[in-house]
């Protein structure tokens, strides 16, 4: 079982991810996102029909998401595009 509150931390400082619901679907769209982390209050149509990308279930709300990230806003949802020294696929 992996840290994933510092997986993700990693991932955001040395990969690509994007936040927010929008952004999600664009790099879904684009084929670009590996994995897609979603809080426990974000609506459930708001990430509808994204196809086959992995998705995980962040346990926290969008302020602790955004907070294990390490960012100073709120995140819904973010995308994975390049993990860099996180290993943060294999949750």
């Amino acid at each position: 079982m992996i840290d994933v509150p510092r997986a993700l931390r990693i991932a955001t400082e040395t990969g690509d991810v994007r936040f927010g619901v929008n952004q999600v679907r664009k790099a879904v769209k684009a084929r670009a996102a590996k994995m897609i982390v979603v809080a426990s209050n974000c609506p459930a149509d708001a990430l509808t029909g994204l196809g086959d990308v992995k998705q995980f279930s962040f346990p926290g709300t969008n302020a602790e998401l955004g907070a294990a990230c390490g960012v100073p806003f709120s995140v819904a949802a973010l995308a994975v595009v390049a993990p860099g020294e996180s290993n943060i696929l294999s949750a």
